[in-house]
């Protein structure tokens, strides 16, 4: 092949590259993990994928962006320049995104949520509330349940947003954020156990009342009891706070459970003891989870009025009942 062809093809070859969008979002992933493994686990895609963005790039500038012969590699001069500007673009596209998706958002006719249903009284109504006032035109509605059924809901878009304790099992196509974590605890039935005698003996000599293991909480205390390698004889099991609380009360047993479940059964706690557990300690995280780039800023500011909400008015709630257990709530920022 002559000089000439050459030149030409590699012309042409460059003539047909162009900067892309998904070009520059590689290019940054790679940047900034200085890897392509490492970029390539970041946006959910193989190595060979990665790598061959990163050349359409190079095509399409004309120069290597990237020194690839040592471990972290490190950008070029050529990579430099890029570095600058691709962070500009994505900023500005991201920008306008958010928006067109906030514009979209003033016509929204229907929101849907799937909320747990441990939040039903204390946080459910006055966030649908919230909601129906800022979107006047807008059909909000909300539905509750175990934390796994939620995350179905919003998997197969029969709801918009999510809050649970679950995530959905491919979490990068999503739009996450942590609101709360909260700490388990023992309840007893009141006088079932002697405060100056040691606890784990008399616990197994009582009746243990469960959460259903085919709920999420049910199967994190199952799985810690087995981590904790204590063995209880299991006689009950419910899928709601207030039988798990009705059934301690009435059979005289005892049962570990979180402070949102408290709070749904707030009217038991007269006749119920609360304590923190005998032996290593389990906490959960509650999660606001929405399909990524639909609903422009909206869930973020949801999740910043759950944290106030949660605040003002469940951990507040909470506080009353049980101060000698304050750390076992905690609201998380992002």
């Amino acid at each position: 092949m002559s000089d000439d062809s050459i030149r030409t093809k590699n012309a042409e070859a460059k003539a047909g590259a162009e900067l892309t969008l998904r070009g520059l979002k590689v290019f940054v992933a790679v940047e900034e993990t200085r890897s392509i493994g490492g970029a390539a686990e970041r946006i959910g895609t193989s190595p060979s994928s990665v790598s061959q963005q990163i050349t359409a790039l190079e095509n399409a500038v004309g120069a290597k962006l990237f020194d690839r012969r040592g471990r972290p590699i490190t950008l070029t001069p050529a990579g430099q320049v890029l570095r600058r500007h691709a962070h500009k673009i994505l900023e500005t596209v991201s920008e306008a995104q958010t928006e067109l998706a906030e514009l979209n958002l003033t016509a929204l006719p229907k929101l849907s949520l799937s909320i747990v249903d441990d939040f039903d009284i204390s946080l459910t109504p006055a966030l649908v509330s919230r909601l129906q006032a800022q979107f006047r035109n807008c059909f909000v509605s909300a539905s509750s349940g175990r934390s796994d059924l939620m995350v179905q809901d919003l998997v197969h878009r029969r709801s918009d947003i999510a809050i649970g304790s679950i995530l959905p099992e491919a979490p990068s196509a999503y739009w996450v954020t942590p609101i709360l974590r909260e700490t388990f605890f023992l309840v007893s039935a009141k006088g079932a156990v002697d405060p100056d005698e040691d606890l784990l003996p008399q616990l197994s000599d009582l009746p243990f009342v469960q959460f259903s293991e085919e709920t999420h909480i049910g199967r994190l205390i199952a799985q810690h009891l087995r981590r904790v390698r204590f063995t209880t004889s299991r006689r009950f099991a419910f899928d709601t706070a207030r039988s798990v609380f009705a059934t301690v009360v009435q059979s005289g047993g005892w049962a570990i459970t979180n402070p949102l479940s408290l709070l749904d059964a707030e009217r038991f706690t007269p006749l119920v003891e609360i304590r923190p557990l005998p032996f290593p300690a389990l906490s959960r995280r509650i999660w606001l989870i929405a399909r990524s780039d639909e609903l422009g800023r909206l869930p973020e500011r949801l999740a910043t009025d759950c944290r106030r909400l949660i605040k003002r008015q469940a951990i507040a709630r909470f506080l009353e009942i049980a101060p000698s257990l304050a750390d076992t709530v905690e609201i998380l920022e992002e």
